[in-house]
């Protein structure tokens, strides 16, 4: 009985040692959560003024520093700004740039947020960042008119990449009108290095106009709020990373995009054309995931992606929603130089020929060589009826309906200088593909166009409708001229 009862006593008091231990474990644990929502936990030191950037660019890491007494100074602008070319848009901008200014803080600093709105702007503007724990996140706070400034004080208690934007009333408006950026809260010691850091948020406009119509274009409201977007981008514009603002990247560097979404309405699918992210910081959060090939950002939301690049060539960064990308604009262009590695990528095969099996039901290959087929007249009306269908199957993804190209990826075919200056350089290019550096239009673009699987009529025929239609100089392309391009 006795050995019972001590048994059972040894039982009770593991079981009375265990609830005590486990006590203060979950008092530590809510301690720490306490210590982390609680501002005076977190001491600081000095005052700084803060860095910002216009993008693509982001701020010097925060490393290892001290939290400190940041302050910020920021700018409403309201501007006339190129929206794609020939096309341009009043953007309302916070610093001038769309997006506005990217913030780099760290988490237990102390932020004194001054918001400036220009005396030339036409109406009263705010700030809500998502990184406040505030009323409106610092909107109301920040409420100014045109020729006045605003300050107020936040304390960041929450690592992680967020959102700011305005929120005057309509603010769906204010945002449609390119009033976004990013303001990155770094945890205590800050974030792993990496080679690159770049800065890039997309969103959706909504125009009077189709996309690329050109001139002066007006906001539609009518259209955002059934979220028919004309234009998806990536910085503000078509092309707002291509061309002199494409991103760079030598092989073997580690790349740190911030990509946030500004929207208003539009989700955005990100993908990087020929890279797999390494790491995705979801949300932009403390949840991290690996092998990633295409990263969910809502409206109003953000999310950070790693990755390494392992072999040269333009990556193409996309919304892979892939109509936005190739027609409304969602397209950007990462460049990376450096050594070939073939065990990684190899592109150097010569084309073979691809003689199949028929297809069951098809038609026989019939021995010998074949009988040449007449060549069909057409009449001029009928080659550009056949030409405008070659080129809407074949050409519009890239070079868009009324041939106006993607600003500093795809060059225009409308009122195009390289095309009037010599249709026997066309035709090879549509034949034989062209890649490099060319001028259009005063503009240089470096890109690549495979070879076009054409038959020579059609290259004569798509010619001949790019000729004929866009300012171009009329030029009736014919299959005898086709065939004699080797």
């Amino acid at each position: 009985m006795n050995k019972k009862n001590n048994k059972n006593r040894r039982w009770y008091a593991a079981v009375f040692l265990m609830t005590v231990m486990g006590m203060g474990l979950f008092t530590s644990c809510d301690k720490a959560v306490a210590e982390k929502k609680d501002p005076e936990t977190i001491k600081v030191y000095g005052e700084t003024i803060a860095e910002l950037t216009a993008p693509p660019m982001v701020p010097r890491p925060v490393g290892d520093r001290a939290a400190t007494k940041l302050k910020i100074e920021m700018e409403v602008i309201e501007k006339e700004m190129e929206m794609a070319d020939g096309v341009t848009y009043n953007y309302w901008t916070f610093d001038g740039s769309v997006p506005g200014s990217f913030i780099r803080a760290r988490v237990g600093d102390e932020i004194e947020f001054t918001l400036k709105n220009h005396p030339d702007s036409k109406l009263p503007h705010n700030i809500d960042l998502h990184a406040v724990n505030g009323p409106g996140g610092g909107a109301e706070a920040t409420f100014v008119a045109p020729g006045q400034q605003r300050t107020f004080t936040f304390k960041t208690l929450n690592p992680g990449l967020y959102v700011y934007h305005c929120a005057t009333a309509p603010v769906g408006m204010h945002i449609a009108n390119g009033m976004y950026g990013l303001i990155l809260v770094e945890p205590e010691g800050g974030l792993p290095p990496v080679d690159r850091e770049y800065y890039v948020m997309q969103g959706d406009f909504y125009t009077e106009g189709e996309y690329g119509e050109r001139g002066f274009q007006a906001f539609d409201m009518n259209k955002a709020i059934k979220e028919q977007a004309d234009y998806v981008v990536f910085n503000g514009k078509v092309g707002g990373i291509t061309g002199e603002n494409e991103l760079y990247a030598e092989v073997g560097e580690t790349v740190r995009i911030f990509m946030g979404n500004g929207g208003p309405n539009l989700v955005s699918s990100f993908h990087i054309i020929g890279e797999i992210f390494d790491t995705v910081r979801l949300e932009g959060g403390d949840l991290v995931n690996h092998n990633v090939q295409t990263t969910l950002i809502p409206a109003g939301g953000a999310a950070t992606v790693e990755f390494k690049v392992d072999v040269p060539g333009e990556l193409v960064l996309v919304d892979h929603s892939i109509f936005r990308a190739f027609n409304k604009g969602a397209l950007g262009i990462l460049n990376v130089h450096g050594k070939e590695n073939t065990k990684v990528f190899d592109d150097n095969f010569e084309a073979e020929p691809y003689n199949p099996e028929p297809i069951l039901g098809s038609a026989p290959i019939e021995d010998g060589e074949p009988e040449e087929k007449a060549v069909e007249v057409l009449s001029l009306a009928d080659k550009m009826e056949r030409g405008k269908t070659v080129y809407n199957q074949t050409c519009m993804a890239c070079h868009q309906t009324t041939g106006q190209g993607i600003a500093g990826v795809f060059p225009p075919l409308a009122e195009s200088d390289y095309l009037n200056a010599d249709v026997t350089r066309a035709i090879k290019s549509v034949k034989h593909g062209l890649s490099g550096e060319i001028e259009v239009n005063g503009n240089i673009y470096n890109s690549v166009m495979p070879p076009q699987a054409l038959s020579d009529e059609d290259v004569a025929n798509v010619l001949t409708y790019v000729y004929k239609n866009w300012g171009n100089n009329g030029t009736e392309v014919t299959t005898e001229m086709v065939k004699a391009v080797n």
